[in-house]
């Protein structure tokens, strides 16, 4: 068996077993119902955000220089940890809950850090070693089917655990006496979780690590891991078609992510109730698995300046319809926003490793990481400060309702996009002025750090 043959698979099941997380469904009110309060949520949020600003990008050096697998082995062993914290966490003392939960974020952080690149560096690196570069699409498109699927069964199951009713009725149809109630079925999707992590764990422990060319060594690893840093950062600024696809990528990712973010609020708001949130979750988690195909036929037939504006264009169509509101139907623009964040994630891993040297690699990628989370922060907080300035103009006095306030938060998301990829394109057309490579197909297997952008 050669290299590929083993870690391609194993690459497909940590990815899926990493994200695909069986608490998802129930975050928000898991952790308010183990006793904390929304600002602690909120302050929990931070903190675990700002732990993958701040790593994600110098771990993406240090698996450059120590080794891939043994930031994604790091990876599943903070997963497990993370998730036996909270297995375990006490209840009734509040001031203990919160610091407990506070460090199970900074780990989890920590764990989306130190796989984010590596992951993937590992795998591309090993269809190169084999010669089979040109297979990626067909892992990436295998990857959203797989991805896809799992968190199809993770949304539904995790729901279903947590309902401790449906679990009554379920014990009673099949003949148990079993007294089920709320404190218990708490932890029943965290239980789940804990044992994904420990197969995650399991899975990394299996990858090989393949032979890589380019390292220097370097007097410390402080030193190593800056210098890194550094050559990736100068890389891409000096690789404009690198910069046009991470541009694109924070672009696009920061809206679609934020209406993600909020997507239970717009459900409520076109009459939905909470009991098929989980089936809409879980049908959204489906569209990836059906758009896959698509995404691999598009990136290796259609230019890349072709393939970022069909997602402009299914991102443009389903914002202007969630703007609309529409009750019941309004759903149908999810749609087009799920095909897009799926074909995005696709062309952004095609393209950026097809034109990054092996050398550094999972750095640049952790650069790309880094891009869409800061921009997706900034966005955050221009629409936290909208739905502010429109609270107080008095939209949200009685007989309005914080509805309405977000409903016209809303009529605003098509047109900030709008503006931001007239924006992206101006900036493009400038970088890439006199180079013809954004609008021709990039040939798959492309592994030179100059590539289409020379």
């Amino acid at each position: 068996m050669n290299l590929s043959q083993r870690n391609i698979p194993l690459f497909v099941a940590f990815r899926v077993l990493f994200n695909a997380r069986f608490y998802y469904p129930v975050l928000g009110i898991l952790f308010l119902d183990f006793g904390l309060t929304i600002e602690q949520y909120a302050l929990l949020n931070v903190a675990w955000a700002a732990a993958i600003v701040c790593l994600e990008v110098p771990s993406g050096a240090l698996a450059d220089r120590i080794g891939r697998k043994r930031m994604i082995v790091l990876a599943g062993a903070l997963m497990v940890v993370e998730m036996s914290l909270l297995a375990f966490a006490p209840r009734g003392n509040a001031t203990l809950l919160f610091a407990i939960f506070l460090l199970n974020r900074v780990l989890s952080g920590a764990a989306e850090a130190s796989a984010s690149g590596a992951d993937e560096a590992l795998a591309y690196d090993s269809l190169v070693h084999d010669g089979r570069a040109s297979e990626w699409p067909s892992v990436l498109e295998r990857l959203m089917r797989w991805q896809s699927a799992a968190f199809f069964f993770a949304m539904l199951v995790g729901a279903a655990v947590y309902d401790p009713e449906l679990l009554r009725r379920v014990a009673s149809f099949l003949g148990l006496s079993v007294q089920i109630d709320a404190s218990m079925t708490l932890r029943f999707p965290v239980y789940l979780t804990l044992i994904s992590a420990v197969l995650t764990l399991i899975t990394a422990l299996s990858l090989r690590e393949p032979p890589r060319t380019g390292v220097a060594e370097e007097s410390t690893m402080v030193t190593a891991t800056l210098r890194q840093v550094l050559a990736s950062g100068r890389w891409i600024l000096r690789t404009p078609f690198a910069l046009v696809v991470i541009l694109c990528g924070l672009c696009f990712d920061s809206i679609v992510r934020l209406f993600l973010t909020v997507s239970s609020n717009y459900y409520r708001l076109i009459q939905f109730t909470e009991a098929v949130y989980g089936l809409i979750g879980s049908g959204f988690a489906l569209l990836g698995f059906f758009s896959a195909r698509w995404a691999r036929r598009l990136a290796e037939r259609r230019s890349p300046v072709w393939n970022f504006a069909i997602v402009a264009l299914l991102t443009w169509v389903g914002l202007l319809g969630v703007a609309a509101a529409l009750p019941k139907w309004g759903l149908v623009f999810v749609v087009p926003l799920g095909v897009a964040f799926s074909l995005l994630g696709f062309f952004l891993s095609h393209y950026l490793n097809a034109v990054v040297d092996s050398a550094q690699r999972a750095t640049v990628l952790s650069f790309r990481g880094l891009a869409m989370n800061l921009a997706y922060g900034g966005v955050g907080l221009l629409f936290a400060a909208l739905n502010g300035t429109l609270r107080a103009s008095g939209m949200a006095e009685p007989g309005a309702g914080v509805d309405v306030v977000f409903a016209r938060s809303l009529t605003w998301f098509p047109w900030y996009f709008l503006v931001t990829v007239l924006m992206l394109g101006a900036a493009g057309a400038w970088l890439l002025r006199g180079d013809r490579s954004f609008r021709l197909r990039l040939p798959v297997g492309t592994t030179s750090p100059n590539g289409p952008a020379k």
